[in-house]
């Protein structure tokens, strides 16, 4: 008689296979039916041996949802972290478009939304491929990978057109959370070796990986990739990765426009809110009347922050430098912030600070001058020239300069002079001012100008260039930081002010962000890929031994007993008798009732 395949004793063995596998039935169909709508079984298909995944319709499906996923996430991640300037992206979209709208958050919502469909697909294709179905990706879904994948290319060559200084923020931010990304993407490629040692290791069952050089493709990329996750910290810089006792002093907080989440920009109440909330400095923007007033005002017209419309609704778009003073003080500069809410924050307010918002007008510089006076402030400001003709196109300078010195009671050495028209003569009406420069010159140059400090965009941001000026007594003021993480960086490079519209949130930091020593960032480092290679390791090892298992209950070769295909493994794709040592076959329902026939069509 010929040896049976199954002993008796090993009989249990199988059963449970079979009903494991039996068991599975449900989580493939909820896995078939989201994605592919096959929600009954004689819809799906098993890949048999010899077979791939899929048709090459559903091969190019595949391969465009992994290239969406990864534009989605690229483009996610660009644009949370440019979340700094949603205010800057959402009021040049006011300018062009003539209405309020939150545009940079819808933005990210549906960005977020687009990731997490493709993300789930992903999945879903990834367990199909694990529980070796055939993929069928429903036309509706692959209509929606397309609208995904468009929205993001689009997305991104706008917005790199329209805000390319927001591929520098991408590049600060690794310098904060690289370590961290570094243990996700070890933390990805570790889930990511069950699938790829169950396929590598299935060589009876050979669907996608069917072909020796494409195993050894897919192996080697694998490998590749998680030899890279292991060593990239050998090349990676953070300067949040320092001793404690090295950081220096927090940067000093400067209000942009006053306290723009709290209160209307560029208007007295703004000021006194930054003051409230620690700022040690004021930020504005200066025009001149008509009739040589110079007053507080960020854009070149008045319609995005005043009620022009509806006061001079012929003079909307005019320029604001072309009012009188006269005209100025009749506009409303507050109720603008109540119903557009630009920051989201305007529901903080209490009531009285509400109806003062409410009532706020435009701001003089003069007043704007003696807050800061009598609060022992330092100030910084634009100065804006005057249009061709205006009466004061040609003297803005002086006249600014006439309220420095007789129109309030500031002292020089607290104004950061930062136009550099005329500097010159600046310094030789006003010696004690404090020279400020926008230009990131040699240090030569910006001494023979007497500059104090350098005022730059946070995105020229460099520790080597902070402590180069700063050896040369020139301090770096870095505009405009209003996340945590930005703030936390710009600590940890030594900029010694920054300027922000969160002074609330900024001033209650009391340690940088993402600050860890070396050597907790080299025990985080060792221990992510030790762990992870010890569970990549036993997850290789429990797929060789599963496979030499089965291969020993089964033979090495499928046998045909009677016409019928008999084959017990993980995977069964027909199982209709079972032959026991010193019996002859039988059907199994004869001889163990309980013991379901389990079929894949």
């Amino acid at each position: 008689m010929a040896p049976s395949l199954t002993t008796p004793a090993k009989l249990p063995v199988v059963r449970c296979r079979l009903l494991q596998r039996y068991e599975h039935q449900p989580f493939v169909s909820c896995l078939a039916g989201l994605y592919g709508c096959q929600w009954r079984r004689y819809q799906r298909t098993r890949a048999m041996p010899g077979d791939c995944c899929c048709s090459k319709l559903e091969c190019a499906s595949f391969a465009l949802l992994i290239m969406t996923f990864c534009l989605t996430l690229v483009f996610l991640y660009f644009w949370s972290e440019a979340q700094n300037d949603y205010n800057d992206f959402d009021w040049f979209n006011f300018g062009n478009l003539g209405f309020w709208f939150p545009w940079s958050v819808v933005l990210l919502v549906i960005a977020a939304a687009f990731f997490s469909y493709v993300a789930l697909l992903l999945l879903l294709a990834v367990c199909l491929l694990s529980e070796g179905q055939k993929l069928y990706l429903h036309w509706g879904h692959k209509i929606g990978v397309l609208v995904s994948l468009a929205f993001s290319i689009l997305a991104i060559a706008v917005l790199s057109d329209l805000c390319s200084k927001e591929w520098t923020t991408l590049l600060l931010s690794f310098q904060v959370t690289a370590p961290y990304l570094h243990v996700g993407g070890v933390l990805l490629m570790t889930l990511l070796s069950w699938p790829i040692a169950l396929h590598f290791y299935d060589i009876n069952r050979k669907v996608c990986l069917c072909v020796p050089v494409g195993q050894a493709l897919i192996m080697g990329l694998y490998l590749a990739v998680l030899c890279a996750l292991y060593l990239v910290p050998l090349g990676m810089y953070s300067p949040c990765l320092k001793e404690e006792s090295t950081l220096g002093l927090a940067p000093a907080l400067i209000g942009h426009r006053g306290a723009p989440m709290l209160a209307p920009e560029n208007t007295l109440m703004s000021f006194e809110k930054a003051v409230e909330a620690g700022g040690q400095g004021l930020e504005t923007d200066v025009t001149i009347s008509y009739d040589g007033v110079p007053f507080l005002m960020h854009d070149h017209t008045l319609r995005r922050t005043t009620n022009v419309q509806e006061v001079f609704p012929d003079r909307t778009d005019a320029p604001a430098a072309m009012f009188t003073w006269g005209e100025l003080e009749t506009l409303n500069a507050g109720a603008w912030f109540l119903h557009r809410d630009p920051f989201g924050t305007a529901w903080s307010l209490g009531t009285e600070d509400r109806a003062q918002a409410q009532n706020q007008s435009v701001c003089t510089f003069r007043d704007f001058l003696e807050l800061a006076s009598q609060r022992g402030k330092q100030v910084i400001f634009d100065l804006y020239r005057p249009p061709k003709g205006h009466p004061y196109r040609d003297t803005w300078i002086t006249r600014t300069l006439e309220v420095i010195q007789n129109e309030s009671s500031i002292q020089s050495h607290q104004v950061l002079w930062l136009p550099s028209d005329l500097r010159s003569l600046v310094q030789q009406l006003d010696p004690d001012l404090q020279h400020t420069s926008a230009s990131q010159a040699p240090v030569e140059e910006l001494q023979q100008n007497h500059i104090v400090q350098l005022n730059l965009h946070y995105s020229s941001m460099s520790a080597e260039m902070i402590i180069e000026y700063a050896a040369a007594n020139i301090s770096t003021n870095l505009y405009v930081i209003s996340q945590l993480w930005l703030y936390s960086l710009a600590w940890c490079t030594g900029a010694q002010s920054v300027t922000t519209n969160a002074l609330q949130f900024l001033n209650n930091l009391n340690r940088p962000l993402f600050l860890m020593t070396p050597d907790e960032y080299n025990l985080m480092w060792v221990l992510t890929d030790v762990v992870s290679f010890t569970i990549i390791f036993i997850i290789f090892i429990f797929h060789w031994w599963r496979e030499q298992r089965l291969a020993f209950f089964s033979g090495s070769k499928p046998t045909l007993e009677h016409g019928t295909y008999i084959k017990f493994r993980t995977d069964v794709w027909s199982v209709s008798s079972v032959n026991i040592l010193g019996e002859p076959a039988r059907s199994p329902l004869a001889t163990e009732p309980n013991l379901a026939t389990v079929s894949e069509h």
